[in-house]
């Protein structure tokens, strides 16, 4: 048996009605910032709960531009997670400024309680990253960036429709970044990413900031990128927006199947399953012992796990001159080292999440 790690030939399988949008659309012409845009960030808004929302090229960009937009500029500093994806990091780079990290807990998000002894005179921002589906505890970094004078990017790429007492990813901070790409919960066919607020004046600074600091064709009046959602790609998601609760819930049960019968595996460990969280499970995580033999083992047998992330960002070639190294972030080092992901989308059915379980039971016995 194989279970995929990538489900998009399942996703887009049966979708004639998507390929008649596609058609209406190109009759259209409507190709640029076009009425399908419009529709999308409409819709976006309205499904996490902001008053506005802004298409732009990428997640990487929504990061970047939400920085721009607060005022982040070369040589300031901006606090996230040691344990994210190279995209937080980049979007923080392209700007001069500099990445300054906090080590993780068990949950994969940044450890709020390591924030404050990380924030000096040149700090201009927070990013906490909701890695893997999980939010970043968002009440307590709250109250960090409230006492310090300091606007909150939420790199909610991973974590669209994931939840803390109900208030939803995207919605916490000043800025909400969110990521379209094609292995995300919600994607389209190319990169993508949508920006949320509820601040009106970051609004129109971010419409100026995507397309080029244009007013209207002829004027400009800021220096701004070319970091448009392509309306192509807001047909396509307008065509899956419909589906995103569906998508979070059938993840959401997947998980708590997996999770009921690996936690009876002795040499697994379930991530903290916490009360008043809506995980969303970008990432099905967990804890393993022998990891690189369990993983070598489930490959052999058609199932494609992983690990996000075998090497982490802050001992990355690219932030050497930051001059880390191992042990500076030790639980994000030991998670390197002991975490595997299980694929846990919402196409898979029941004998592919009994199989995985099979599986991993199967390699512990043998390992005796």
């Amino acid at each position: 048996m194989k279970v995929r790690y990538s489900y998009l030939k399942d996703q887009f399988a049966n979708c004639n009605d998507l390929w008649a949008n596609l058609k209406r659309f190109v009759g259209t012409g409507d190709f640029t910032l076009g009425k399908d845009l419009k529709k999308f960030e409409k819709s976006f808004a309205k499904l996490i709960g902001t008053k506005y929302s802004i298409g732009v090229n990428s997640g990487t960009d929504a990061i970047k531009l939400s920085l721009v937009a607060l005022g982040v500029k070369s040589g300031d500093e901006v606090i996230t997670a040691a344990n994210t994806f190279v995209a937080t990091i980049g979007a923080i780079q392209e700007i001069g400024a500099k990445p300054v990290f906090v080590d993780c807990d068990d949950t994969f998000c940044m450890n709020p309680n390591l924030i404050e002894q990380k924030i000096t005179k040149k700090t201009k921002a927070i990013v906490p990253v909701h890695f893997t589906g999980y939010m970043s505890y968002m009440p307590q970094i709250l109250k960090i960036a409230k006492k310090y004078d300091l606007p909150i990017v939420e790199d909610a790429c991973q974590s669209i429709l994931g939840s803390i007492n109900n208030k939803n990813a995207g919605t916490w901070g000043k800025l909400g970044a969110f990521s379209l790409h094609p292995l995300k919960n919600i994607n389209v066919w190319s990169d993508g990413g949508i920006i949320t607020t509820n601040d009106k004046k970051l609004y129109n600074q971010l419409l100026l900031l995507r397309n080029h600091g244009l007013i209207d064709r002829d004027t400009v009046k800021i220096a701004g990128f070319n970091s448009r959602l392509d309306t192509f790609q807001a047909v396509v998601g307008n065509w899956l927006l419909p589906k995103a609760k569906m998508i979070a819930n059938q993840r959401i049960s997947n998980a708590k199947y997996l999770d009921k019968h690996l936690s009876k595996i002795k040499n697994i460990k379930i991530p903290p399953r916490l009360k008043n969280y809506k995980i969303v499970f970008h990432l099905y995580i967990v804890f393993a012992k022998n990891r690189d033999k369990l993983l070598k083992y489930c490959k052999s047998k058609g199932i494609e796990a992983k690990v996000h992330y075998p090497k982490p960002m802050y001992l990355q070639e690219s932030v050497k001159d930051l001059k880390h190294k191992i042990g500076d972030f030790p639980v994000t080092d030991r998670h390197t080292k002991n975490i595997i992901t299980f694929p846990c989308d919402q196409h898979l059915t029941k004998k592919h999440l009994d199989y995985i379980i099979k599986v991993v039971k199967k390699f512990y016995k043998l390992e005796k």
